[in-house]
């Protein structure tokens, strides 16, 4: 893409209303526009981080079986009142009527609608287990919309739900989404901390929260520095094999939100020097609830004894929009966004320190042509802005891999690479510099 056919309203000055990094941020980056208290338009660039996002999301819970579906932001009212939570969930809900007066709302969450999808379609064990997720945009009106995407009322989630015949089974179901979100998480460059967490309006007594470390976190958080240190699952990890391991792996070291944290345990389970005492950012939830939705709605399976129970559940949240929040949150610096590449909006910036000079333009149309066809995603500046202002938007959007091409380099035969995440920066051949991506 170049630049000057893109979208990218940059903002040299930090908003007034921007409280914290992420914020500042994306609105001075032009990842995103405030269109309301809460509401956000994303932007082109924005638009690409949560597209590379919902990828990543996407994948790994097709690699542990879920299956994809799409269900409407709209819902019936009296889906919420069979299972008691349509006066039970509180100011948060956004409640409409039609023109024909029935009562919706704009879903803040999809229990009650993935099961009314469950009971007309599925009636025996045979059909178990099902794990069914869909990327829908969510509101929810908080009292208080601040740090931007961190805590807005309009969001993009992915929700999954899982259906099994009995407890055991729904926590293989449980396993699975769990050590998905290790892997979800770490794909992004992200070390996200499973931690035992208050279940609140979903219900149940298992839930587990993925938190990052972060001072700017909402959640106070509670563990042991050793599980910082413990191993993402690999691609290969075999999800219909024995996962307990691995749950045990990451459940045995101390880890709690403040909701649930006992400080008794903490301590007796804790070396001093290894305990965390701080903030985290959630960008994940995990719940069993077993039968709280199946039962009131009435969603009965077939068991191979013949007789009919209802069906045992979970369902479980990653926040896609705040995720991108969190990122930035965890990959700045005083410069600017630092994006991991799996999730950064285009991979190289291209800097053109002389339009109109051509031996410059052809190098840099040599290097955007070869990379494009090679299908790396890549931004060429190609504008008549001077090099100080280009340098200040590289580093400021974020991109993993600077290449600055300029008269004075090319008169040596060479372009300079620079990384953004450690600012090494390396002087090379046009060839090299393609071939360094492309291989």
């Amino acid at each position: 893409m170049r630049l000057s056919k893109y979208f990218l309203p940059v903002l040299r000055e930090t908003p007034k209303e921007a409280e914290i990094v992420s914020h500042r941020l994306m609105l001075r980056a032009g990842m995103i526009r405030q269109e309301a208290a809460g509401i956000y338009a994303w932007l082109p660039l924005g638009l690409r981080v949560l597209q590379k996002v919902s990828t990543i999301v996407r994948e790994e819970m097709d690699r542990a079986g879920a299956v994809e579906l799409l269900m409407p932001t709209l819902q019936l009212a009296d889906l919420w009142r069979e299972s008691g939570r349509y006066d039970a969930y509180g100011p948060e809900m956004l409640r409409i009527k039609d023109r024909h007066e029935r009562e919706l709302l704009y879903g803040p969450t999809n229990e009650e609608m993935i099961t009314e999808i469950f009971r007309a379609t599925v009636r025996s064990y045979r059909d178990l287990p099902k794990i069914l997720y869909h990327i829908q945009w969510k509101f929810r009106d908080e009292q208080r919309p601040r740090f931007g995407v961190m805590r807005g009322r309009e969001f993009l989630m992915k929700d999954a739900y899982s259906f099994d015949i009995d407890e055991a089974a729904a926590r293989l179901s449980y396993n699975r989404m769990f050590v998905s979100y290790l892997r979800i998480f770490g794909r992004m460059g992200l070390k996200a901390i499973p931690m035992r967490a208050e279940t609140g309006p979903i219900g149940g007594d298992l839930s587990h929260e993925f938190i990052v470390l972060a001072e700017t976190g909402e959640s106070g958080v509670f563990c042991n520095s050793d599980v910082l240190d413990l191993p993402i699952p690999g691609v290969d990890v075999d999800y219909d094999g024995d996962l307990k391991p691995i749950i045990e792996q990451w459940t045995t070291l101390y880890a709690a939100t403040e909701d649930v944290h006992d400080a008794a345990r903490f301590e007796a389970e804790t070396p001093p020097e290894k305990r965390i005492n701080t903030r985290g950012i959630e960008v994940g939830q995990v719940f069993y609830f077993g039968d709280k939705y199946t039962k009131p709605m009435k969603a009965p399976i077939t068991g191979p004894d013949g007789v009919e129970r209802p069906a045992q559940c979970g369902s479980y949240g990653v926040g896609v929009s705040r995720l991108v929040g969190a990122l930035i949150e965890a990959c700045h610096d005083d410069a600017g966004i630092i994006w991991p590449e799996s999730v950064a909006p285009f991979k190289v910036g291209i800097a053109n320190l002389k339009v109109g000079d051509g031996p410059t333009d052809t190098a840099c149309a040599q290097i955007y042509a070869a990379l494009e066809k090679a299908g790396v995603d890549v931004l060429y500046d190609d504008t008549d802005e001077r090099p100080g202002g280009k340098f200040a938007r590289l580093d400021l959007i974020g991109l993993p891999y600077q290449v600055i091409v300029g008269p004075k380099g090319l008169a040596e035969g060479k372009v300079e690479l620079k990384v953004r995440a450690t600012g090494a920066r390396e002087n090379l051949p046009v060839t090299d510099v393609i071939a360094r991506f492309i291989e």
